[in-house]
């Protein structure tokens, strides 16, 4: 219980913002970090707050470019015995023991997600967001894959073998965007920010 009300007492003032999730190991030299630190530079300078996993490789890459145009750069660590350490560039963080907990955190305080290439982590990740949007039990914000190389032999196993046995609906497939560069990311959330604000002005 102590997780979540110190999640929501931090990130309860911090809005707008935006979930970037992306894998650990993603080398500093990678695209996917290149990528991940323009998403965060550009989703800064638009006034967006940038909330991670804490950690590094593609969260590191997405806390240091809204650090650097001084946005405000969350990371919401977990405790794990390798790998996740907090990576420095998060202005605001916070350690949860549960994943469930900190997934809240990501979900409740978005105004969109943005899937940078990562692991089975990113992939919980993403496909939590999808089921909460397909069920309606998220708000309708835009679902952002990045980097049509690594994602789109996922989309076309969707498209195809999940899709023709009846496990989804061809509508599912429009729950999520693919997109190639920052600037598109950034466009797309910007339009989906600009949706809920004409939709709900009270709430956004």
């Amino acid at each position: 219980m102590a997780e979540f009300v110190e999640g929501f007492e931090t990130l309860g003032p911090i809005w707008p913002a935006v979930s970037v999730f992306g894998g650990a190991r993603a080398p500093v030299d990678s695209e996917t970090y290149r990528l991940g630190r323009e998403i965060g530079r550009s989703l800064g300078r638009e006034g967006f707050a940038v909330i991670t996993g804490g950690g590094p490789g593609a969260m590191e890459a997405a806390n240091r470019g809204a650090h650097e145009v001084e946005a405000p750069s969350i990371g919401l660590n977990i405790k794990l015995p390798f790998e996740q350490h907090d990576n420095g560039y998060a202005d605001t963080a916070i350690h949860f023991d549960y994943f469930f907990v900190r997934k809240v955190m990501f979900v409740k305080y978005a105004c969109a997600f943005v899937m940078l290439p990562g692991g089975f982590g990113t992939l919980d990740e993403m496909f939590e967001c999808l089921t909460l949007k397909q069920t309606g039990k998220c708000r309708d914000i835009p679902v952002i894959l990045v980097g049509s190389d690594y994602w789109s032999g996922l989309i076309g196993w969707l498209e195809t073998r999940v899709l023709e046995m009846g496990m989804i609906a061809k509508k599912d497939l429009k729950l999520f965007s693919l997109v190639d560069t920052s600037e598109e990311a950034c466009r797309l959330v910007k339009e989906g920010w600009e949706r809920m604000r004409q939709e709900s002005p009270e709430g956004a």
